[in-house]
């Protein structure tokens, strides 16, 4: 019971750690699966985002270059001169084209000295040299087709908001280079536009050149920003010209964002989309919140209900293990109790007995005592250790410790003998009634014991009819026991025998006790209550049962469950064995016996049946005398209990030398006997009297012979 306690407990521990960890595990895969997600949704938001701004840089660029080629044709064939002397007339041409391009800031047209020669700014225009603009030096240096420049600061006289320029060659009639086309473009066009598509937190456009200057930047910053040709966005637009994706630390402001970056085709630009990592955890934060908003409770009310069943559990425990430890100490206390009332039943009967032996005794003792009478006290004496015996073995069968001489014999034949001894025995007032079918039922016990269990259960219901009434003793064969008992099962079965009578019957209080040794409900001086402990004993030793049914005023059954035996086994005819007379003989005997006393009796009743005793008091010493000369030896005669190696051991030792003696043992009790048996050797029960000795002498020593005699000749 304990541990199943424990495995509850364990179990709910387990539990209360699964209600934390399999949501925890649970979150963390569907952490990691939300994550991924996210990733692919916010990598599918900036390549969108991405296709806006390329589709719209690309046709910013297509009308700028629109723009200038409209430029360079209304200028073609014309020489410095004949564009000075119509300045007035292009400024205006070029103040139309700026005013139709809201991404263009001016429109220039520059001689082969970096000077202005007309724009759509101011006319005429300032004497300033735009030489050393990386716009003019680039076509100076050859045709390279249209050119993107950084982002310049507007040169005194002019002023106004910053610019990047894009431009083109003006040749001579010659194909000689003869100045430059230009358009500045304003950066806050595209960083306007980028603020109105990105408008989810984290945005991030820009316009880079493919030398890492970058052209135009949402979120805008006030200063110039450039990514290094080295720098991861360098490597990776080596590695991925057209197009890639990528998570980078920019430059402009530190912030670490995920980025997809696209070439615009035909244009030495990048259009560059992209959040800030911060802004996709935040999506993903706020997404596992309100899993967690839900988690969170649904966890804890798991975890708090299973951590209450824990708690209420394990003070249930503590109440049942409080309870049990109380049971425990009442059942402690009945035990001391039964012990006790054993105690003095066995002190009473025995001190009865003992006062007949002491009065006897003390009788005997007197010289003028007349020969009947002193007869009469011998009788005396011998009939009280006869009872004094009876009253142990019962004692013995009710422990289960009673050394049982097991063998098949059919209970049937056996009940109906025993109906005409009991009929005398419990009187002429009462009926008995024997129901026995014609078949065998074969059982495999000590058939005394049986006996007495069957006597023992018809004086107990003779009491309970108080000398009047009906008795039924019933056999039969059953296939298994009472499903209340704990006997295990045997596959022949059993063979039930039923007493049942019509006496006062049995209060069902008082079913657990009516087996208990010297509990009786009888008046004083008319039963020991050891009857049916005796049956009980028997019952369990031989791998039976017993069981009780009783309806107080209409009488009680006794059952007797033996295993029932089938097969090839045979029923032995019952002991009709004459004793052997107590003659003499010259027989040698070995007499092994620890107490000095009781070995001193047995050599002397031996000595005067004629034979030669040597009395050794252990085990070691007799096999000393053995190992002298065996074959002066005609009997070894045993103790089973002494110090040191038992008789039963002695035995097997003699066995294992292949001494050809006789060997029998004497017990009073032996747990080794009652659990194992005698194993094939004579056995001889404590108390015995000098009749029973020469009885079990003349046996073995007469067995000894027949076998020398039918022994072949060499």
């Amino acid at each position: 019971m304990q541990t199943a306690q424990r495995n509850s407990l364990r179990l709910l521990q387990w539990m209360m750690a699964a209600a934390l960890a399999l949501p925890l595990a649970l979150f963390v895969f569907a952490s990691a699966m939300s994550w991924i997600s996210i990733s692919e949704a916010a990598d599918r938001e900036i390549q969108r985002t991405l296709d806006v701004a390329h589709e719209h840089a690309l046709k910013v660029f297509e009308t700028i270059d629109r723009g200038l080629a409209e430029v360079t044709e209304v200028v073609r064939g014309m020489g410095d001169a004949d564009i000075g002397a119509r300045e007035k007339s292009l400024h205006e041409r070029l103040r139309q084209v700026a005013m139709a391009l809201p991404q263009v800031k001016s429109v220039w047209v520059f001689d082969a000295n970096g000077r202005a020669l007309v724009n759509s700014l101011v006319q005429p225009a300032p004497d300033v040299d735009f030489s050393d603009r990386d716009y003019f030096r680039i076509h100076a240096q050859g045709d390279i087709g249209t050119y993107i420049g950084e982002v310049l600061t507007p040169r005194p006289p002019y002023q106004g908001s910053r610019f990047f320029s894009v431009g083109r060659r003006r040749n001579g009639d010659d194909g000689s280079f003869a100045g430059v086309i230009q358009a500045s473009v304003l950066p806050e066009y595209f960083e306007n536009f980028y603020a109105r598509i990105g408008r989810e937190p984290g945005s991030f456009l820009a316009l880079i050149r493919t030398d890492g200057a970058v052209l135009a930047h949402f979120p805008a910053v006030g200063h110039d920003v450039r990514f290094q040709p080295s720098g991861p966005l360098g490597r990776q637009i080596v590695a991925s010209p057209e197009a890639g994706t990528m998570t980078i630390q920019s430059p402009a402001d530190g912030i670490e964002r995920r980025m997809r970056y696209q070439r615009l085709a035909e244009y030495p630009v990048y259009v560059s989309a992209g959040l800030e990592t911060s802004a996709i955890q935040s999506r993903w934060m706020s997404t596992m919140a309100q899993h967690l908003i839900f988690g969170i409770p649904a966890t804890a009310l798991l975890f708090g209900l299973l951590a209450l069943a824990f708690r209420r559990t394990q003070r249930l425990q503590e109440e049942a293990n409080r309870r049990i430890e109380a049971e425990e100490a009442l059942r402690h206390g009945q035990r001391l109790e039964a012990l006790g009332q054993l105690t003095g039943g066995v002190a009473h009967d025995f001190n009865n007995l003992l006062t007949v032996i002491r009065a006897s005794v003390d009788m005997l003792r007197r010289p003028d005592l007349p020969e009947p009478r002193r007869q009469r006290y011998i009788d005396a004496i011998s009939n009280t250790v006869n009872r004094a015996a009876k009253l142990t073995n019962q004692l013995l069968a009710f422990a289960r410790r009673q050394t049982l001489k097991p063998e098949v014999f059919d209970a049937c034949q056996n009940v109906r003998t025993l109906s005409e001894m009991i009929a005398t025995l419990i009187g002429a007032r009462i009926e008995i009634t024997a129901q026995v079918p014609d078949e065998t039922c074969l059982v495999n016990a000590d058939a005394g014991q049986f006996e007495t269990a069957i006597i023992n259960m018809a004086v107990n219901a003779r009491d309970a009819m108080d000398g009047v009434g009906r008795l039924t003793i019933a056999v039969r064969a059953v296939d298994r026991l009472p499903s209340a008992t704990s006997t295990p099962p045997n596959s022949p079965g059993h063979v039930a025998v039923s007493v049942t009578d019509t006496g006062v019957g049995i209060p069902q209080e008082l079913f657990g006790r009516i087996f208990e040794p010297f509990y009786t409900t009888k008046e004083v001086g008319h039963g020991t209550g050891l009857g049916l402990s005796q049956v009980f004993g028997f019952a369990k030793q031989s791998g039976g049962e017993v069981t009780v049914t009783s309806e107080v005023g209409k009488g009680a059954t006794f059952t007797l469950y033996l295993p029932r035996v089938v097969g090839g086994h045979g029923a032995r005819a019952q002991r009709t064995e004459d004793a052997p007379s107590v003659d003499r003989t010259n027989a040698s005997v070995l007499i092994v016996e620890d107490n000095a006393e009781v070995g001193k009796f047995a050599a002397d009743t031996l000595t005067q049946l004629g034979c030669t005793c040597v009395l050794v008091d252990n085990a070691t010493h007799a096999l000393e005398e053995l190992a002298v000369d065996a074959d002066r030896f005609d009997l070894v005669f045993t103790d089973v209990v002494m110090p040191g190696m038992s008789g039963i051991e002695l035995a097997e030792e003699i066995r294992r030398q292949r001494l050809d003696l006789p060997i029998v043992l004497a017990s009073g009790y032996s747990q080794v006997l009652s659990q194992q048996g005698s194993g094939g050797f004579e056995l001889l029960q404590k108390p015995y009297s000098a009749e029973q000795l020469a009885r079990v002498l003349h046996k073995a020593t007469r067995s000894r012979r027949l076998k020398r005699d039918q022994a072949p000749a060499e």
